[in-house]
């Protein structure tokens, strides 16, 4: 069987018993916890139609389950494991001139043919973890606690301090 590889959105059924799925997902994962190295399968509905799947395609399954139990729309796309820059800027939501800036910084690595750049999926979504990372963790460097009883103006002096410290180590 040759599937044609589309984008395909999957809207949730209001006549889907997805809970039951969800519920045997749940109860199976509290069940055998971390302890039991879990096999997952596909089953038709012949006797011998059975097929162990990678736990991969598993976490994917119970994604989209996930989603659509929450009456969230689902849109499965292929995509290549290698990007033209375009591709790889449109996914990290940036213009292409600041991809090609983050390849020529090292910042993501990337394979040069000829006059194309080619970087591969798995080094931009890194790329786009590392980046969330520090984006929290900058958020949580400029936070300060605030009381009822603290005085807005030593709040606001706190906060502007550690925006500056970021900013030094950033610059740095």
């Amino acid at each position: 069987m040759t599937a044609t590889l589309t984008q395909h959105t999957y809207l949730p059924a209001a006549d889907q018993d997805l809970a039951r799925v969800y519920d045997f997902l749940a109860a199976h994962s509290e069940r055998h916890g971390a302890t039991v190295e879990p096999t997952y399968a596909l089953i038709g509905s012949g006797p011998g139609e059975r097929v162990e799947v990678p736990r991969e395609i598993h976490e994917v399954l119970l994604h989209v389950v996930q989603a659509l139990q929450a009456g969230k729309a689902v849109t499965v796309a292929p995509m290549s494991t290698r990007l033209t820059t375009q591709q790889a800027a449109d996914l990290l939501m940036i213009s292409r001139p600041t991809l090609v800036k983050l390849l020529e910084d090292g910042l993501i690595p990337h394979e040069r043919n000829s006059s194309r750049r080619m970087v591969l999926l798995a080094d931009v979504l890194a790329y786009r973890d590392r980046r969330r990372a520090e984006q929290y963790a900058a958020l949580e460097a400029t936070s300060v606690p605030l009381d009822d009883e603290d005085d807005l103006q030593e709040a606001l002096a706190q906060m502007r301090e550690a925006r500056a410290a970021v900013g030094a180590r950033r610059r740095n």
